[in-house]
């Protein structure tokens, strides 16, 4: 007798584990007398009956289901396994760690400017992390009606919400749309608050989010280089020619296309004029911020810039570019 029962028993375990699953279920016919719990490192097993929690256990190890987890049980602490009949349980195992998932705009994010009706199109990357937090609402939303959930389903549903949270964050905080990097911390800040109160609701908690970097179009990135180039020897007016000869020469002379052609070329010049521009402002603001922290000419002492043209003085008494008496 006791070697038939031996081969009623059964192990239950996390078969086929996976590391980008949150969490798989056992669901066998019934546990029989004799059955092994097996709980690895980062997993906690929940007994369910009649699909209500009847115990989580967290500490790893071997276990004899009757003797050790049944008395521990809710309203199951007081079942006896006999020859024939076991118990009718469902066992979830919940992957314990804490994923880094990676992330971008599926689709670009369009953001107000000036002169574009359509907005700005922006793109971004970064990752997130996240883990489950409450295992009740987890259970309620998510490991009740499904056999597992996997990080992909994590990350589209993450995805679904991230185009409208980026821009919320963004026009709250970017008050300088070609310099989101200035304000990157609390873009970030922002939008992983959010994402955790929409988390929460399904038991998970985002406890990370990062952007690696936010991406313009090639156009516009490259008319704001030259932008940039000619703002720095003084020549925008020579730039705003170059664009405008560009934009009507740059079609392919298919007709219907030639329009188009142009609206995209001189809107990426305009959009490129803008970013240049802002590039010299922010330069210049640097520019004035170090001039102010220089020592103020005067009882001898010279100093490094020029207060009046903003040129190095090389320990000179007169400025070489302006001529201004620096000692």
């Amino acid at each position: 007798m006791g070697l038939f029962s031996n081969q009623l028993a059964n192990v239950v375990e996390w078969e086929e584990y996976r590391d980008d699953v949150l969490f798989w279920k056992w669901n066998n016919d019934e546990i029989k007398k004799g059955s092994k719990l097996i709980i690895r490192q980062g997993q906690d097993a929940i007994f369910m009956f009649n699909g209500k929690v009847e115990g989580i256990f967290k500490d790893e190890g071997s276990y004899d289901i009757e003797t050790q987890i049944v008395p521990f049980l809710s309203t199951l602490k007081g079942f006896k396994f006999g020859f024939n009949s076991g118990m009718r349980a469902e066992v979830l195992f919940i992957n314990t760690k804490q994923f880094n998932i990676k992330w971008g705009t599926q689709k670009p994010v369009r953001l107000q400017a000036p002169g574009l009706p359509g907005g700005l199109p922006i793109r971004a990357n970064g990752s997130f992390d996240v883990k489950v937090g409450d295992y009740l609402v987890f259970i309620e939303k998510i490991a009740g009606v499904k056999k597992q959930y996997s990080i992909n389903e994590v990350r589209e549903l993450m995805q679904s919400m991230l185009s409208g949270l980026l821009v919320r964050w963004i026009s709250k905080v970017g008050q300088d749309i070609f310099n989101l990097q200035a304000n990157m911390t609390e873009i970030e800040n922002g939008v992983k608050s959010d994402l955790d109160m929409e988390f929460v609701k399904i038991g998970l908690s985002v406890v990370g989010f990062r952007i690696d970097e936010f991406s313009y179009p090639e156009n516009i990135t490259k008319r704001a280089d030259q932008a940039a180039e000619y703002s720095m020897v003084g020549d925008m007016n020579r730039f705003q020619q170059v664009s405008m000869v560009d934009a009507m020469t740059s079609s392919n002379g298919n007709g219907g296309t030639r329009g188009s052609d142009m609206m995209n070329t001189m809107m990426g010049a305009q959009m490129g004029m803008m970013m240049g521009q802002q590039m010299m402002n922010n330069m210049n603001t640097m520019t004035q911020n170090n001039m102010q922290n220089q020592p103020v000419s005067g009882g001898g002492a010279i100093p490094k810039f020029c207060p009046e043209c903003g040129t190095p003085t090389n320990g000179n008494k007169f400025c070489g570019n302006c001529g201004k008496k620096l000692g």
